[in-house]
């Protein structure tokens, strides 16, 4: 679901269509996984194939279930998620001759897939404009009782290592731009090439490991959290299995989740979306909707 602001009308946004010769239809811009890729890198590469457009993702839209029929009959899977137009041209190809930027209503009337006006409205269901949060948890460490020094310079294991560069990928498509990380080598660790990527240093935030975080710093832990996201941008934060879960609980304060009980894996991700307004004070972000990435 590409989406850019109206360059013609401000407060105004359009999304893009695609037209397939094959099919003779007008469409959202989809396409294959390709062998070992996830669905979050899929969307971008493909957009990028379709449309010309860089794109920043943002939340999931939905999955949409349908049957096809060549080259034989199956069940076709589909994951949407919205993703800002940043830049790019388009080129006619052979699978896509046409782009067309619309508002969403035009958009509706235009699309020749029920499925595919459904997402629309999934998108529109709220503000386009929203500031994401990647709440990690740090990656896979070393044995606990193999290790001899502090707990806290425990480093990440081979299998750790193995897991940075998915979460790397994913905050480069989340267009992250500030780190944050609990004052832990293991968590430091997991985050330093998202942040070397987005040219910034790592900031320590103790409020975010476990030792800061119970026993009365749960309240200050949940408001740095909201600071961070009225901020702006697209901010990273990586903190403990011990403090992720209740802190989610209190960020969401009422809003349903997308699960019952509150999974943190070691190495996972919670995309969180936040409306950021301005205020008597300066400016609050209010979740409104979130996504687990269990294996980024």
């Amino acid at each position: 679901m590409v989406w850019r602001p109206d360059p013609e009308h401000s407060g105004s946004l359009q999304v893009a269509l695609v037209h397939r010769p094959r099919y003779d239809d007008w469409s959202l811009p989809k396409g294959k996984l390709e062998r070992g890729e996830s669905s979050r890198v899929a969307a971008v590469r493909e957009v990028g194939e379709e449309t010309g457009s860089t794109v920043v993702l943002g939340r999931h839209l939905g999955q949409v279930r349908y049957q096809v029929t060549r080259p034989q009959r199956a069940t076709k899977v589909v994951e949407y998620y919205a993703a800002r137009h940043t830049g790019g041209v388009f080129e006619a190809g052979d699978e896509v001759d046409e782009l067309r930027w619309c508002g969403p209503d035009e958009a509706r009337k235009t699309l020749s897939y029920a499925h595919d006006r459904r997402v629309v409205s999934s998108f529109t269901a709220l503000p386009a404009e929203l500031t994401t949060l990647l709440l990690v948890r740090h990656a896979k460490a070393g044995s606990r009782s193999q290790w001899e020094g502090p707990d806290e310079e425990r480093p990440l294991s081979e299998n750790g290592n193995r897991q940075v560069g998915p979460i790397r990928v994913l905050a480069r498509l989340y267009g992250a731009d500030r780190v944050y990380s609990a004052p832990l080598v293991r968590c430091v660790d997991t985050v330093a090439p998202a942040a070397q990527d987005a040219g910034v240093t790592v900031v320590e935030e103790p409020l975010l490991s476990e030792k800061g975080y119970q026993g009365g710093g749960e309240e200050n832990a949940t408001r740095r959290l909201l600071e961070l996201a009225a901020g702006g941008g697209t901010p990273v934060l990586c903190s403990q299995g011990g403090v992720i879960p209740d802190l989610l609980s209190r960020v969401a304060d009422g809003l349903p989740m997308p699960m019952r009980r509150l999974e943190s894996k070691k190495g996972s991700v919670w995309a969180l979306f936040f409306v950021v307004e301005a205020d008597g004070e300066g400016r609050s972000a209010r979740l409104v909707a979130a996504d687990y990435v269990r294996k980024p």
